[in-house]
């Protein structure tokens, strides 16, 4: 399968298992997503459980809130993730406080779906990586995933997480894995051994990082299209580098970072949106407290630059290979 099939079969299945999961946003039903994400889904199990919505974020993001609260389990989608910015009061002052607000007597198990990042000529309004605005918020868990088998398992076990969700879905690599180089012809999930996806369920467990290769020299940190990316980067170059592969930023798995970066003794963290507030800049100040006796360098970060996401300079504003090589060189010079 490539991503867009897996994260289809996620919904597939949980909603076969479970009659309170429904599907909903716009252009879900019946065209089944502008990436194609749902389709079959609403000739499958009808207009009251994949069904299309006005265009109103705030709307989708309430609605689902509610529905959310009487029992059911909504995986809204948000076309474009530079879209849902009108739904941030909801998914902030709502959802993610249901559970505090109310003592536990009312949840919110909403699971939104949404493309993110660039690499694909977007341009500013189809191309933003707005995930560090939600991790900075107490009560929603957001999750990246870099393979088809991951999406699928990390998209099941949001749906049945009894807390809100953040699926940002990497939208460069739905098709296949991105090496970082735009002028290379483009690659498929064909034979990728992460393109191996069970047909049924499974759940990959949201909090645990994936040790995508090992290494001794470096600690390269990156999720979503920029795991492909740093891996193909350090393959080229010739470094023994190790990649952590997040998974998930929210929970965090700081204990395979700590283990990680305890062992190589430098850390480079690679991230697509811009660099003042980013996650990578959480990382960093973990990594600084929890291994400072064991650097042997400063924390390197790899990242967007703080402007709007570039049209005619997208290949400039993504960390690339050249980029990365850089960093990567000044690092293990130091």
């Amino acid at each position: 399968m490539n991503m867009i099939q897996a994260i289809n079969s996620a919904m597939d299945v949980m909603m076969e298992r479970d009659p309170n999961v429904v599907v909903m946003g716009e252009d879900v039903g019946y065209f089944g997503g502008v990436f194609r994400a749902t389709a079959g889904l609403q000739a499958k199990y009808g207009k009251t459980r994949a069904f299309d919505t006005p265009i109103t974020e705030i709307g989708i993001i309430g609605v689902a809130i509610g529905m959310g609260a009487y029992g059911l389990r909504p995986v809204p989608e948000i076309q474009f993730a530079d879209y849902i910015y009108p739904a941030l009061d909801q998914l902030v002052s709502e959802a993610a406080r249901l559970r505090y607000r109310s003592a536990a007597d009312f949840t919110a198990p909403i699971t939104v779906r949404s493309p993110y990042g660039g690499g694909i000529f977007g341009g500013q309004t189809h191309s933003q990586s707005p995930e560090g605005i939600f991790t900075h918020v107490s009560g929603i868990k957001t999750v990246i995933p870099s393979t088809p088998y991951d999406a699928k398992g990390l998209l099941i076990a949001a749906i049945e997480d009894n807390d809100p969700v953040l699926f940002l879905e990497p939208k460069r690599i739905y098709n296949g894995p991105f090496h970082g180089h735009y002028d290379r012809p483009a690659k498929t999930w064909a034979g990728h051994p992460a393109s191996e996806v069970p047909e049924g369920h499974y759940r990959v467990e949201l909090g645990k990082a994936a040790t995508v290769r090992e290494g001794e020299a470096v600690t390269i940190l990156a999720y979503g299209t920029m795991v492909h990316v740093v891996a193909n980067t350090v393959e080229e170059l010739g470094v023994d580098a190790e990649i952590i592969d997040l998974r998930t930023l929210v929970p965090l798995d700081i204990e395979a970072i700590e283990a990680s970066v305890k062992k190589t003794g430098r850390c480079m963290i690679v991230h697509e949106a811009t660099r003042t507030g980013g996650f990578g800049a959480e990382l960093s100040a973990l990594v600084q407290e929890r291994c400072f006796y064991h650097l042997e360098a400063p924390i390197e970060r790899v990242t967007g630059f703080d402007t709007p996401y570039p049209h005619s300079l997208e290949w400039a504003y993504f960390p690339g290979p050249v980029r990365i090589g850089t960093a990567l060189q000044k690092l293990l010079k130091d």
